[in-house]
């Protein structure tokens, strides 16, 4: 009798779990009818709650949390206004044109919690929402802790991306000792208009962005322009590894180191960026280290040019120390060092001593350059045609200044904003 008792306790209890949370959840007289939640991607997350009870229901609260890293785990909480009643079924919209949108493939968990005119209340189980960009049919390729989405090209247009952004880890491990500790999703959308539709507010430059804090990237990449897309996701890709080898609650990375090493982990400085910084040479026009640790300008020539130093910077920390140096200095970032410390404990010496050797260097491989590309008198092309001086050299500054144009036109800046 005790046997088939246990056994009749168990059938019931499994019956109950069958069951869900509908009847599980129907205590104290509440009822939960139906939950869900609509993602309207990029710009509303939709929640609706139906409910009853055997007397009036008084009190119905959502809470949510969003997927993404943080120094503490924050919940919100909506208070539903609604006529009390024993039936009740509310909605909210979370308007993101409001608050700032969130990245495709991000996530939030939520739950409801309903009170009653007896003091009954009921919690609901969280549930989690993908908050996907349903506009297009994804296709989707992973390696190791890498997961690439895209819609347009062949399975080959996806590979070839997924080459770059593996040689880009390979190339930052060996240069800095940074590593991915924590999966990336990378969403590659046709053209920068298509990412630009996926935003809230876009700026009409921006080409890619990096969500450091979801371990997300969102880029516009033309299958046809493949070489600015290789170098594009290996800029976004370093940040993200960055990110997360040195996130703390107190401070972030000075801006040059931030924006350098994503631009070294890209390849050789571009011809654009190295005019830019040979003439803030020439004209001892360089700016300092102190204030490339802020966000750059908003003015093109000077924002060029903070990116061409940063990059200088970050090569000659890495090729004059080494990578076990670059190692330590994100290492004592991410314990919430400040820069001048940092620096110091790393390198023994601060920011005015980073400015003073970078100058030094920087100006020695400009003249060494210089030298290396002077061509002798007799076999100078425009003086064995007769051509005078003066006017040969307005035509190489006219020459100098198209292909510094072409160069920056042929080089998007939109994804350096992530």
């Amino acid at each position: 009798m005790i046997k088939k008792a246990s056994i009749f306790v168990f059938v019931v209890s499994l019956f109950l779990i069958l069951l869900g949370p509908t009847l599980v959840q129907a205590q104290g007289g509440i009822t939960i009818l139906d939950s869900s939640a609509e993602a309207e991607f990029p710009s509303k997350l939709n929640f609706s709650l139906s409910t009853d009870s055997a007397v009036d229901i008084t009190d119905v609260r959502l809470h949510y949390i969003i997927d993404r890293e943080g120094y503490a785990e924050v919940t919100s909480e909506v208070y539903i206004e609604f006529v009390p009643d024993t039936t009740v079924d509310v909605q909210w919209a979370w308007d993101m044109r409001k608050t700032g949108g969130l990245p495709p493939g991000s996530t939030v968990e939520y739950w409801w919690t309903v009170e009653d005119g007896s003091g009954a209340k009921v919690e609901t189980t969280p549930t989690r929402v993908w908050f996907d960009d349903n506009r297009y049919a994804w296709q989707s390729l992973t390696e190791g802790k890498i997961t690439m989405h895209w819609y347009e090209g062949e399975q080959s247009f996806a590979e070839q991306i997924m080459s770059a952004v593996q040689q880009a880890l390979v190339r930052l491990a060996e240069d800095t000792g940074a590593y991915l500790n924590k999966p990336v999703k990378i969403y590659v959308y046709a053209n920068s208009r298509d990412l630009q539709g996926a935003m809230i507010f876009p700026q009409e430059w921006t080409g890619g962005v990096a969500f450091t804090r979801y371990g997300i990237i969102a880029i516009g990449i033309d299958p046809n322009n493949l070489p600015w897309g290789k170098r594009a996701i290996a800029h976004e890709l370093t940040h993200l590894v960055v990110h997360q080898m040195t996130f703390n609650p107190y401070i972030d990375l000075p801006t040059w180191l931030d924006e350098g090493l994503a631009m070294y982990t890209e390849g050789t400085l571009g011809v654009g960026f190295v005019n830019y910084l040979n003439r803030a040479i020439t004209e001892n026009s360089l700016i300092s280290v102190r204030s490339l640790s802020s966000p750059f300008s908003a003015y093109a020539e000077e924002s060029y040019l903070s990116y061409a130093q940063s990059y200088s910077l970050v090569e000659f920390l890495i090729t004059s120390y080494g990578q076990g140096k670059m190692l330590e200095l994100l290492t004592t970032f991410s314990k919430g060092s400040s820069y001048d410390g940092a620096l110091e404990k790393v390198y023994d010496f601060d920011m005015d001593g980073l400015d003073n050797l970078w100058r030094d260097y920087v100006s020695r491989q400009y003249q060494e350059a210089e030298v290396s590309t002077r061509v002798p008198l007799q076999d100078r092309p425009s003086e064995a045609k007769g051509i005078p001086p003066a006017l040969a050299g307005a035509l190489a500054a006219q020459t100098t200044a198209l292909l510094l144009v072409l160069s920056l036109v042929a080089e998007s800046w939109a994804w350096r904003k992530g």
